[in-house]
């Protein structure tokens, strides 16, 4: 199907005939999302307060810190591989099947976490396990976000797409939201009772929330327009091509652009997330203070994707992420200096300032932005794979910024606000590159989809 095709045929209804099944839709994609991003991102508050003391003991503190962010970051170089794995399976089995198996995967794997024995009872072999197991989150979590979003996107009604595709990125700060309130709950007990068991129960919580959104998922109908795309490629003989392929050879710039377009978002996501974390602890913020004000920011989070998704769809996509690229670079000093004021208050509205506002509008219109430059028949892999890629290139984020971190306190003091200087440089370059794609880049909001 040519992208010719793409923008002439006609939109297939979706759940607008069925109002309650939409509703179903929707809450099955937020709440899978919500518990796969809980596990994805509890483990970055794990790696960004405790994981280097306990998988990384025999290094000093820096060091310790910088290998816990690196297994986090192999979670995300994990990730575009879940994106092709699953978006093949997406586009060729069906939505709903393979959305049941990321959520399993995850489950069990972060609960594996929780049962894990550290570097003082088991050696080297304890940070092994855990780079398996975060493996494993990341292969998941990378099939996970494009069926949440195209389950919901493909039921929508035509002028509420931006708005039902943003549902799954809203379980991101809902799942995040969760993931900081049951560590900073366990940030309450003594310390050595945290580090002995206390980290563990975060992670063992994640069987029961698999559970409850897998009986959602479970009740949920298949997409239509992927019923439709696999009665037209049976008819037409086009079952046997590969979606990867179709990908490669028809929608490489789609693909460069969904890419790039998401960068902004997902790099200020990892940064929230990680390093606004440990950098507000080391202005002398309590570590259960951060975590309040952070999980308080999430909360907000949900609610301003959801505002600028439905911004997205009445006054385009492309209009709402180059408002959010002029906020990141006209407000990451301000922020960075929040999150390093050493006032608890302060901190709280740093957090609010990075992930409502800023994260909130970059976020809104992504999922759809991506979504709708490809066709059905291999949208789920498209758009998957898109995004996991720009996930790929921000999960760095703690391994760079953390080092320019050290080099601006060498060269500024550790209580100057220029020691974020080039952290911020950096999150100004992510923000630049976005605006210069999306800017360049086609609307998308009144595409049909096929």
């Amino acid at each position: 199907m040519t992208q010719t095709d793409h923008t002439a045929r006609p939109a297939t209804a979706g759940a607008a005939a069925d109002p309650r099944e939409y509703r179903r839709v929707l809450a099955s994609s937020f709440l899978g999302s919500t518990v796969e991003f809980y596990d994805f991102l509890l483990y970055g508050t794990a790696a960004s307060l405790v994981f280097g003391q306990l998988f990384f003991s025999e290094l000093s503190d820096s060091a310790a810190l910088t290998a816990s962010f690196a297994t986090f970051a192999v979670g995300y170089v994990a990730r575009p591989l879940g994106g092709f794995l699953f978006g093949h399976l997406g586009d060729r089995v069906g939505r709903k099947a393979t959305l049941m198996t990321t959520m399993t995967i995850m489950g069990l794997s972060s609960t594996l976490i929780g049962f894990l024995p550290t570097h003082d009872q088991i050696g080297t072999a304890a940070p092994l396990l855990l780079l398996g197991l975060r493996v494993l989150q990341g292969v998941a979590v990378g099939g996970e976000w494009g069926g949440a979003a195209l389950m919901a996107l493909e039921h929508a009604p035509e002028r509420e797409r931006g708005l039902a595709a943003s549902v799954a990125n809203m379980g991101g700060p809902a799942g995040a939201m969760l993931a900081t309130l049951a560590f900073a709950l366990m940030t309450t007990l003594p310390e050595d009772q945290l580090l002995s068991w206390g980290w563990r129960v975060p992670f063992l919580l994640s069987a029961a929330l698999v559970g409850v959104s897998l009986y959602v998922r479970v009740r949920i109908s298949e997409s239509p327009l992927f019923v439709e795309s696999m009665k037209r490629a049976e008819s037409a003989d086009r079952r046997k091509r590969l979606p990867a392929a179709v990908i490669l050879t028809r929608y490489r710039s789609q693909l460069f652009v969904g890419t790039l377009g998401a960068l902004a978002a997902v790099v200020y996501s990892i940064f929230m997330a990680t390093f606004a974390l440990a950098a507000a602890e080391a202005s002398g913020v309590a570590a259960s203070h951060v975590l309040v004000a952070k999980a308080a920011a999430a909360f907000v989070h949900i609610f301003a994707i959801a505002f600028f998704a439905r911004l997205s769809d009445r006054v385009g996509r492309r209009p709402v992420i180059l408002t959010g690229c002029a906020l990141s670079i006209v407000l990451v000093y301000p922020l960075l200096a929040l999150l390093g004021s050493g006032n608890g208050w302060l901190v709280l509205i740093g957090f609010l300032v990075g992930s409502p506002l800023i994260q909130g509008c970059l976020y809104g219109p992504t999922a759809a932005f991506i979504a709708e430059r490809f066709s059905t028949e291999a949208r789920y892999t498209g758009a998957g794979v898109s995004y996991q890629l720009a996930t790929l290139l921000a999960g760095f984020v703690p391994l760079i910024a953390t080092p320019l971190w050290l080099a601006g306190q060498h060269g500024h003091g550790e209580h100057s606000v220029w020691q974020f200087g080039y952290v911020g440089a950096f999150l100004i370059g992510c923000a630049a590159v976005t605006a210069v794609v999306v800017g360049f880049s086609r609307e998308t909001r009144s595409h049909a989809l096929t």
